[in-house]
């Protein structure tokens, strides 16, 4: 016996020990926690969950929502097995993953674009997804890019933490606990939704939890913080649609990282988020241990937008704090995060001539919205049947060759390339996300003026509201087919999409061996039945809801 206690104490000692988590010792290893490594299964199954206390079925990786997340050390290589385990009949039934903010330079086949670098994963299948992210550190997350399916829930984090991070300096803890994910959560299913004209969400989930008008006191998230220590807090919007104002009650913020990219710190005391936008912000727990709202207001949703039965909260608790809700009041904003404000940390400058107008490409999009659906330069997108890479590794290399026409832009090799956005006010602000790469954004939306030598860098940008534009640069270095697309699910889903083909010549030689399974996600899917791929009364059952359809198609 004494011998089984000293192992039994010594297995506790290591289970400790493996669970212990610092920007050093990257992440956890303790098999209990919600937290995968880079190399591990990643099963997408249906389960009913109610997060915000209103019960439904869902689309869920590893089970829950959000999903777990996926963490790293700088250099790690990933090597990620998505297992299709979806059964649900009146969800789609098929899925892919996309890792947003990897650049996945030479793994484009890997960016997980259902219809644009792969086709779904289906049924009772899997894909292995395996790239490596050398050069990158920070916050990211992932997400199904089939159809509207991550609005039923398959979202979650994918976090590379730095042991080097030049700015560890400015804080002593950043773990699993300070990972903060803001969602917009519905009631009705995506397939059903996506047939409606304009849509909302029923609440704002933080970390998994939330409350909806004229629901029950269900559970809200708690951040636990310790007095005198300094959190890294890594905000994560992976909304459908919805974007937050997100502050702490008697807390200023300092900002030090932008969608994988690090920042000067910037003080503020709340920040907006649009969807697929990540901050990571430097939380000083210096007041009295009490509890503190958490708030996280969305823009647009009608009975939504208020913080009525603490809908849309959370809660920071101090070590020591009672188990209770906060009785804080919310305060007027004086230091709104403004985006031009924030300057790259490292290598600060766009590429290019620093004039407007002056890069070697230089893109107008302009988009239009008629009846619901979006159009760029007057193309609707509609996903092809055909991969875009399946055609440029099938020998298709001008625009005019790739399909779906009009929606696709061929980029010349190590271009600098200069997008203008102007913004379209009918269902905006749009965040606007490429694949592929970060951007430096030369003209933040609502600025009037430009910065070629220290703007922020980052993957997702509003394109603004009336009257205002936005622009980016990029070098076309990462040959294959990139995604740039309105980050609303419902918009995408609706056209406003384009695909940017960087110098397809050099793409086969660029990516390399593809393996296997990747030519045999199109055949298999290609094969399968309406019954298999789900959803097949989603347009009659939205008609139950709704008058304002978009054509059955």
């Amino acid at each position: 016996m004494p011998l089984l206690n000293v192992i039994f104490m010594l297995w506790l000692h290591l289970a400790h020990a493996a669970s212990i988590i610092s920007p050093f010792n990257s992440y956890p290893l303790n098999s209990r926690s919600n937290t995968l490594g880079p190399k591990t299964d990643l099963i997408i199954s249906n389960k009913v969950i109610s997060p915000d206390g209103f019960v439904r079925s869902a689309t869920l990786a590893g089970g829950t929502f959000p999903g777990p997340i996926i963490a790293a050390r700088k250099g790690e290589d990933f090597a990620i097995n998505v297992v299709n385990r979806l059964t649900d009949d009146e969800m789609l039934k098929s899925t892919s993953v996309h890792w947003h903010g990897i650049r996945q330079n030479g793994t484009n086949y890997v960016d997980g674009v259902s219809f644009v670098t792969q086709c779904p994963i289906a049924q009772n299948h899997s894909f292995l997804y395996s790239f490596e992210a050398r050069n990158q550190a920070g916050t990211f997350w992932y997400h199904s890019h089939y159809s509207t399916q991550q609005c039923d829930g398959l979202r979650g984090a994918f976090i590379i933490y730095d042991p080097e991070d030049p700015l560890s300096y400015l804080y002593d803890v950043d773990d699993e606990t300070t990972v903060i994910t803001l969602a917009d959560w519905y009631h009705i299913i995506a397939p059903v939704l996506s047939h409606i004209i304009g849509t909302h969400a029923n609440s704002t989930v933080i970390n998994g939890l939330g409350r909806w008008q004229g629901g029950p006191q269900s559970e809200l998230a708690v951040v636990s913080v310790e007095y005198g220590k300094r959190y890294r807090l890594r905000l994560i919007a992976m909304s459908c649609e919805a974007n937050f104002v997100f502050s702490i009650d008697n807390h200023n913020m300092t900002v030090i990282e932008a969608d994988g990219e690090l920042t000067q710190p910037l003080l503020v005391d709340s920040l907006q988020l649009f969807a697929g936008q990540r901050y990571s912000v430097v939380l000083v727990a210096n007041q009295p241990v009490d509890n503190y709202w958490i708030r996280a207001l969305p823009n647009n949703t009608l009975g939504l937008n208020n913080f009525i039965n603490n809908q849309n909260s959370a809660i920071l608790r101090y070590n020591g704090a009672p188990v209770a809700e906060p009785t804080t009041n919310q305060t007027k904003s004086t230091m709104l995060l403004v985006e031009n404000n924030l300057h790259a940390l490292i290598n600060p400058g766009a590429p290019g001539i620093p004039e407007y107008g002056k890069a070697d490409i230089n893109l107008k999009l302009v988009v239009n919205s008629t009846a619901g659906i979006y159009s760029v330069n007057g193309v609707a997108y509609k996903p092809p049947t055909v991969p875009v890479l399946l055609q440029i590794l099938s020998g298709a290399q001008q625009a005019t060759d790739l399909l779906p026409t009009g929606s696709v832009y061929v980029l010349g090799a190590n271009k600098v390339v200069e997008l203008t956005m102007p913004a379209l006010n009918l269902g905006g602000p749009h965040p606007i996300h490429l694949h592929g790469h970060s951007f430096d954004v030369v003209q933040s939306a609502g600025n009037s003026s430009f910065n070629y030598v220290n703007p922020v860098r980052r993957d997702v940008v509003s394109s603004g509201i009336l009257n205002q534009q936005m622009v980016i640069r990029w070098v076309t270095d990462n040959s294959g087919p990139w995604f740039l697309h309105c980050h609303i699910d419902w918009h995408l889903d609706a056209g406003f999409a384009v695909v940017m083909a960087e110098s397809p010549l050099d793409t086969q030689a660029h990516l390399g061996y593809i393996p296997n399974g990747w030519d045999e996600l199109c055949p298999t899917f290609n094969s399968l039945t309406p019954a298999q791929i789900g959803a097949q009364n989603s347009y009659q059952e939205a008609q139950n809801i709704s008058t304002v359809l978009f054509p059955n198609t």
